[in-house]
Order: structure tokens, then sequence, then C-alpha cells
């Protein structure tokens, strides 16, 4: 593979402590996919308003990702990205906000990510204004469908592309509804769209909550594809912790413990990137190790956990896999 600045910046120096467990997971993630084995990238956090896009969109393009699981915010914010990027306010001394800094922000319909403010009225109420429509057309039609198809659908249709302010190449939405990538959102209802959804059911905009898929039912799904998939070796890419990632890697002991099924692979690479430390039942601060005890890793699986901050590492990892 040609090396680009990046790579070879990391080649020359990343060589020891979390920086030389950047190379190697990279390194790691390269073979995987030379190797014929796909990939599974799990959203937590606020990735996409941190415009994770810019990077991850590019990996879904060239086929270095062949899965995305993410919360239901990660899943709407990119998209309030891409058509509302101009109206964002960024506040680089948010350490030093006071409460009635905080509270002018709630009065401007501006609601703070760490240091960067989402503008209600050009994110959320126009998306919500093109989703209402697509929910009341499925309510009265009798279908059903997931969370993350209605995106699809309003980005294949173009049915926000008048509003686009970024260039849409740098939105990893868009680049996963061109490929109609396989996807899981766990706990959707903890998200903006997913409290208008309800707010919509409890009005009788839509009659019944039934027309959304449940979690169950992405895990079915989701267990349908492993299973599908599962000839090629698969490997467990995980940004952050909480549902994105520990509800997808439960597939593996559910098909082998619950469903017993015989030969089902285990993952065969796993790397987190996390601030969360080791710690007293804390999921997320969970060493690869321990997952090894839940059937989901092997002994032999190439193991990764990155302590850092994953705006700053998972770039740079990306680029190291695209070579750049």
């Amino acid at each position: 593979m040609a090396e680009g600045t990046v790579s070879k910046f990391i080649d020359h120096h990343y060589r020891h402590f979390n920086a030389a467990v950047i190379k190697d997971a990279s390194l790691a993630y390269r073979k995987h996919i030379a190797d014929g084995g796909r990939m599974l990238v799990t959203l937590a956090g606020a990735m996409s308003t941190a415009e994770l896009g810019l990077s991850l969109a590019e990996m879904i393009r060239k086929d270095k990702v062949h899965a995305i699981s993410c919360t239901g915010a990660n899943l709407e914010e990119d998209v309030y990205n891409l058509v509302a990027h101009d109206h964002y306010r960024r506040i680089p001394e948010y350490r030093h906000l006071t409460a009635k800094d905080e509270q002018k922000l709630l009065k401007d319909h501006l609601n703070r990510v760490t240091d960067t403010c989402i503008p209600e009225h050009e994110a959320m109420r126009r998306i919500e204004g093109v989703i209402m429509e697509l929910w009341k057309r499925d309510d009265q039609e009798g279908k059903r469908r997931f969370p993350h198809e209605y995106f699809f659908e309003v980005l294949q249709k173009g049915l926000l592309k008048k509003y686009y302010q970024i260039d849409p190449k740098d939105s990893w939405m868009m680049a996963a509804a061109e490929k109609n990538l396989p996807m899981v959102v766990p706990g959707w209802e903890d998200s903006t769209l997913g409290n208008m959804f309800a707010a919509a059911c409890i009005q009788k905009t839509v009659s019944s909550p039934q027309i959304m898929k449940s979690g169950v039912e992405y895990m079915i799904s989701f267990a349908e594809w492993y299973q599908k998939t599962q000839k090629t070796p698969l490997g467990f890419f995980q940004i952050g912790g909480g549902i994105a990632g520990d509800f997808p890697i439960c597939v593996v002991p559910m098909l082998h413990q619950d469903l017993k099924k015989p030969g089902v692979p285990l993952w065969s690479y796993f790397c987190q990137i996390s601030d969360s430390t080791t710690s007293y039942g804390s999921y997320s601060g969970a060493v690869p190790n321990e997952k090894i005890t839940w059937g989901k890793l092997g002994s032999d699986t190439p193991r990764f956990v990155i302590e850092s901050d994953a705006t700053i590492v998972a770039p740079l990892m990306f680029a190291y896999v695209l070579g750049q």
C-alpha cells in the first residue's frame, strides 16, 4: 500500500504507549481487510457532531467499513450537520460558561454538545418535518421499518438536498445510504427524533408506535447478517462505549448459547478507543480479555485498547488504514 504523509508520520513517531497501540491496531485493521475480512464500526458519544464523517465517509466508500452500529444521536447528528452546518455555533471557551450563559443558549435554541451548539430550528425541526411525513405515510399504509431506513430514504431521494451546507462526501450517513450499509441503532428512542416520534404517537399524529421496528428486531436482523457474513472474518472496531458497542458484540454468544448454533465464529479483531478507564462494573472501561469469558472474543483474537480521545485517534487510524 502506498503510504501518505499521515501514515509515514505515524510509522516514524508512534512507537510507545498509546501511540504504539494506535499503530499496532491500525496495522492489524489493514491486515484484517487485506485477508478478506469485514469490519463493523460502532459509534457512541457525539462523534457525528465532532464531524467524524470527514474521515469515516471515505472509509465506507473505500470498503474499509462494512456495517455500523450507532446511537440514535449519531444517526441523526450527521444529517443535522449536513443540512445546518452554517448555523452551528462553536464555543471554544465552553469550560467557563456560567449557568446564565447556558440559559442564554437555551433561549437562542442552541443545544450544546461540549464546544458545539446544534441549532434547533435549522437542524432538528427541519429534519422532523420531512421524516414526519414518512412516518405518517407508513402509518397509513401499515408499513414497518427501522429508524435508519427513514434516514436512508431521505438521503437516497434527496428530500433535504436543497438544505445541504457541506459537501455530501463528508457525510458518513450519505456514504452509508449510497451503499445501503447494514446498520443497527440500539436504543434509538434515546434520541431527539426518538423523542419526536414518541410525541407524535402521544398526539396521535402517528396512530401507533408499531410502525417503528424495535431493538429486539434489530438484534434478529443483525443475527441474520452475522450468519450470512460469517464465512469471512468479522472485526469489531468500537469508538466509545455504551449501547452502540455492547449491543452488537452480544450477537455471537446469543447465537452460540441461546440458539445453539454450531460453528459460529467469534469476532476476529477487536479495537476500542475510549477514555473510560477500567473500573468496578464499568462496561465501557472493561478490557477486551473480559469479553473472552462471555464468548465474544477468543484468546487468539487480536485485541487493542487505546485510552485516548476518539476525536483525535479515530481520524488518525482511518487515515492510516486508507494509506493517507
